[in-house]
């Protein structure tokens, strides 16, 4: 099972700050955040530039940590762990999608 947050396009956008190879903060979007029942308790974040007004956005994704309101981002390296979480992201928002609220 997954549990999803931020799915829900008509709450306010959350919007985190990343920097870029020349150390400037460049503004994102949080699309979704969700966590898999697997054992490894790792949280995953999916993000769109937020500057970005187009209607196909490429999507990047993070697994990422919290502590004390910081906020951790690691990129998805290996090809297994980025195999589930696109599977994972595509099967939410297809039922995203699918859902007539």
């Amino acid at each position: 099972m997954t549990d999803v947050n931020n799915i829900n396009q008509e709450e306010e956008a959350e919007i985190i700050y990343i920097p870029d190879e020349d150390g400037n903060d460049e503004a994102f979007e949080v699309v979704m955040r969700f966590e898999l029942d697997d054992g490894t308790d790792r949280k995953y974040m999916m993000v769109v530039p937020a500057d970005d007004e187009d209607e196909e956005q490429e999507v990047f994704a993070f697994r990422y940590d919290e502590e004390e309101d910081e906020l951790k981002l690691y990129p998805i390296e290996d090809e297994a762990e980025w195999d589930m979480v696109e599977e994972t992201f595509n099967t939410l928002m297809g039922e995203f999608n699918d859902d007539p609220q």
